[in-house]
C-alpha cells in the first residue's frame, strides 16, 4: 500500500485536477464534520449529503423539504436567508436522525470531500470510527491510499494531522509505503499519541471550541477512538454505512 496524507486544505485545488482514478481518499475533518457525519451515521441516519455552499444546502431542502440541514460558519449553527439550519455540526446534537438524510455544509470538511470526487472511493474518517477504516482498507487491499486532512481555512489542522498519523500507524507493515507527508504525519502522532488529548487541546480548532461553553465537550468527544464499528463512504453522492 502507498499512503500519502495531503497536510493542509492549501493543496486541495490540485486534487480537482489530478488523476484519482486509482487512489482512495480518506478525509479527515477531525473537529469537526466528519466526526459529526460518523455519529451521525451510527445514530441511524441513512445518509448525509455534503455541500459547499449555504445556497445548494438551501436548494436541496427548497427540492426535498423532508431533508434536515447540518452545518456550522466560524463553527457555530448557519442562519441565513431567514432559515435556521436544524443542526449546527457538534456530533452531540445528532441523536434523532434515524432514517433521515441530512444535507451538511461546514467551513472546511465538506469541501475536502467534494475536493476528492473524482477519487476510486472516498472515505469519511476520523478517530471514532479509525479502526474500522483502517481495516476496510487493509482487506480491500486498496493500493493507493490518500489521506486529506480537512484543516482550519487554508492552514493544515494539528488534530487531522494527528489521525492521519494514527491512520498511517494502523496501516504500516513491512510492504507500507510512505510518502514523505505520511511520515511527517506519523512521526507527529506518534511524538503526542500517549496524550493526545493535551496535544490537540492546543490546536487552533480546539482552542476555539473550548472557548465556547456550549460546545467545548465536543473536543472530547471527537477524540475518543474506535467506539463506532462503522466505515462510511460516498456513494451516490452521499456518506452513507458502506461497511
Amino acid at each position: 500500500m502507498n499512503i500519502e496524507v495531503i497536510l493542509a486544505p492549501a493543496e486541495l485545488p490540485a486534487l480537482v485536477i489530478r488523476d484519482l482514478s486509482v487512489t482512495v481518499c480518506v478525509v479527515f475533518d477531525v473537529l469537526r464534520a466528519t466526526s459529526t457525519m460518523v455519529t451521525a451515521l451510527q445514530n441511524g441516519a441513512s445518509a448525509i449529503i455534503p455541500v459547499s455552499d449555504i445556497s445548494e444546502a438551501l436548494e436541496i431542502k427548497r427540492q426535498r423539504p423532508e431533508v434536515l440541514t447540518g452545518g456550522e460558519r466560524n463553527g457555530v449553527k448557519i442562519r441565513a436567508e431567514g432559515v435556521e439550519f436544524d443542526f449546527g455540526n457538534s456530533p452531540r446534537e445528532y441523536t434523532q436522525v434515524r432514517g433521515k438524510t441530512i444535507v451538511s455544509t461546514t467551513t472546511n470538511g465538506t469541501r475536502a470531500l467534494r475536493a476528492c470526487a473524482g477519487a476510486q472511493a472516498v472515505l469519511a474518517a476520523a478517530f471514532l470510527n479509525l479502526s474500522a477504516t483502517a481495516n476496510f482498507l487493509r482487506e480491500k487491499k486498496f493500493e493507493n491510499v490518500m489521506l486529506v486532512c480537512a484543516g482550519t481555512r487554508e492552514n493544515a489542522g494539528l488534530e487531522d494531522v494527528l489521525a492521519a498519523g494514527a491512520l498511517c500507524e494502523a496501516l504500516l507493515d513491512d510492504k507500507t509505503k510512505l510518502s514523505d507527508s505520511a511520515q511527517l504525519a506519523l512521526a507527529a502522532f506518534r511524538e503526542v499519541k500517549e496524550d493526545l488529548a493535551d496535544a490537540v487541546s492546543k490546536s487552533e480548532n480546539a482552542r476555539h471550541l473550548l472557548g465556547i461553553p456550549e460546545l467545548r465537550e465536543d473536543v472530547a468527544f471527537c477524540l475518543r477512538r474506535d467506539v463506532y464499528p462503522l466505515v462510511a463512504g460516498m456513494k451516490d453522492g452521499a456518506i452513507q454505512i458502506i461497511a
